[in-house]
């Protein structure tokens, strides 16, 4: 069992992982051995609470199917083990994130130093333009 918090955990028997050919690292192994691991989750197997549903799908993107499997592809290493062990940790680390609640944006208002200083500066570029046009001397 996997915990991702205090209440959800992930069956370890739910993660499908398949190994094939990679490009990537290895050398003339890569022709040889099937290093690259496949990950496969079922999001449906879990009980998520619908805003982190959403934030996962947003966050998978197309590596989400319509289904609601991921699939995670890594390659990076040249064996199985870490190829293996580097999919497990980007679905978990993705699973985590979509649990974050982002916090709500409260608005401000301006300050009154901050509302001066962008009029003065509005000021001084208005009178350096108003200074390049031709000008008149009037003898």
């Amino acid at each position: 069992m996997l915990r991702l918090s205090r209440d959800l955990t992930i069956d370890e028997n739910d993660i499908e992982i398949v190994f094939v050919r990679a490009s990537g690292p290895g050398g003339q192994n890569v022709n040889k051995v099937s290093t690259a691991a496949q990950l496969r989750f079922d999001t449906n197997k879990i009980a998520l609470p619908p805003d982190a549903a959403q934030r996962l799908a947003r966050l998978a993107g197309s590596r989400m199917t319509k289904d609601g499997v991921i699939v995670i592809q890594a390659f990076r290493f040249r064996t199985q083990e870490r190829n293996r062990a580097d999919a497990i940790e980007r679905l978990l680390e993705m699973l985590k994130e979509a649990m974050v609640r982002p916090t709500p944006r409260r608005p401000t208002r301006p300050t009154l130093g901050s509302k001066k200083r962008r009029l003065e500066g509005k000021k001084r570029r208005s009178d350096i333009k108003a200074g390049r046009g031709s000008q008149r001397f009037d003898d």
